[in-house]
C-alpha cells in the first residue's frame, strides 16, 4: 500500500509528499470484440430511431398546407 506520508531530509532540508493512492477492487476489463459489440449495438439503435422518427412524422410531400404564413397587418398609419 503506497499511501501515505513521504518525508526526504537532505541538508537540513525537509520535505514532504502527501501520496494517496486508489486501487480498483470493482473494474471490469474490456476487451477489443465487446468494445466493438457496443458500437455496432449503438450504431444500429441509432438507426433505428432516426428509422423511427422518420416514418412517424409524417412524410407526405404531396400535402400541402392551406394555412398562410403571411400576417393581416392592422391598417394604421403610425405603426407602418
Amino acid at each position: 500500500d503506497p499511501r501515505g506520508l513521504y518525508v526526504c531530509e537532505t541538508g537540513g532540508k525537509r520535505k514532504s509528499l502527501q501520496v494517496h493512492y486508489r486501487m480498483c477492487q470493482n473494474c471490469i476489463e474490456v476487451d477489443a470484440p465487446t468494445i466493438s459489440g457496443i458500437v455496432i449495438a449503438d450504431v444500429v439503435a441509432t438507426l433505428f430511431l432516426v428509422l423511427a422518427v422518420y416514418c412517424i412524422t409524417g412524410h407526405d410531400r404531396g400535402h400541402t398546407s392551406r394555412a398562410s404564413d403571411r400576417q393581416n397587418l392592422i391598417a394604421n398609419e403610425l405603426y407602418q
